[in-house]
């Protein structure tokens, strides 16, 4: 039976915070509010829990979740490499509605689906999540709903859709109330958006400026509409999928699926990386409890949030 809170209150609140966080230490999944609409979380380091999630909406490892994360320095340990462009972006939108792929820090052992060494991550502008993500570190999260369903911007929403197939549900009241987190590929030479979303294309560009559009995406910069939006998903998963090989390529053994490997089959790098407080690097220290970035997090709200995690 899901349990769930009502995060208008203080207690309550933490009371929350605390049980979501043991339940995705165990591998399961819970609902949370994002900026954007809720989201369906659970630990972007163990195999079995991403593939609940999957699961739990109704979609394969060929559309991958994105990867949020509670300061700036927690994301640039999952990076390998920003490129020219992706520090003035961060700079510009984080915390906020702006999703960028980039490739994924080759030593961190994860399966997140077949993502073929890239990860889309982002820091959202939510208090709650912000708390949450600290207390658990990076969280691979998708949308509250079902797949080909509208997202969830309630957790009556959510719940209606994927019912007590989730461990703990985080109401703080409606989530959003607009579009996705525009999605920015920084694995090229020059930035591409890969989807259109709540900061708009031309405000990319002024900060970018040059700013590639993938093909799929068509010439209209409006904004997008539930439907709109589900197609404009489909159209950044194809895109992906085109940039880096479809399912289905040749996988290295990280890429197999996790039921060839047990769940707790992690080499040991990573998980002194990720999980061990008492690594003698202070990075990953600051990276397992989401150390504050407060250059990053102090800076004003720049773009008004939206919808879809």
């Amino acid at each position: 039976m899901s349990r769930h809170y009502d995060c208008s209150d203080p207690l309550e609140r933490a009371r929350g915070i605390a049980d979501a966080a043991s339940c995705l230490r165990r591998g399961e999944v819970v609902v949370m509010p994002t900026d954007t609409v809720y989201g369906i979380a659970s630990d972007a380091f163990t195999p079995a829990a991403v593939r609940l999630l999957l699961e739990t909406k109704g979609r394969g490892r060929d559309m991958p979740p994105p990867v949020l994360v509670g300061s700036v320095r927690a994301a640039t340990a999952l990076i390998d490499d920003l490129g020219p462009y992706g520090q003035d972006v961060i700079d510009e939108f984080w915390p906020g509605a702006l999703t960028v792929v980039c490739h994924a820090n080759p030593s961190l052992a994860w399966d997140l689906g077949d993502t073929k060494g890239t990860v889309a991550v982002r820091m959202p502008l939510h208090d709650l999540a912000l708390e949450l993500l600290r207390e658990t570190g990076p969280l691979a999260v998708s949308s509250a709903n079902l797949s080909g369903h509208p997202a969830a911007r309630t957790v009556e929403e959510a719940e209606a859709m994927l019912g007590d197939k989730v461990s703990v549900y985080l109401n703080d009241g409606p989530s959003g109330g607009g579009q996705a987190s525009s999605i920015v590929d920084l694995t090229g030479t020059l930035p591409k958006l890969l989807r259109r979303g709540a900061i708009s294309e031309s405000r990319l560009r002024s900060v970018c400026g040059v700013l590639l559009r993938d093909e799929l995406l068509g010439d209209d910069d409006d904004e997008l509409t539930d439907d709109a939006l589900a197609v404009q998903e489909a159209a950044a998963a194809e895109a992906l999928k085109k940039e880096f090989g479809a399912p289905g390529d040749a996988q290295t053994d990280a890429d197999k699926p996790a039921d060839d490997k047990p769940e707790d089959d992690k080499p040991a790098d990573a998980v002194d990386f990720v999980k061990d407080s008492g690594d003698e690097k202070a990075d990953a220290v600051d990276f397992v409890k989401g150390a504050e970035d407060k250059d990053a997090e102090e800076s004003p709200a720049k773009e008004t949030p939206a919808k879809d995690v």
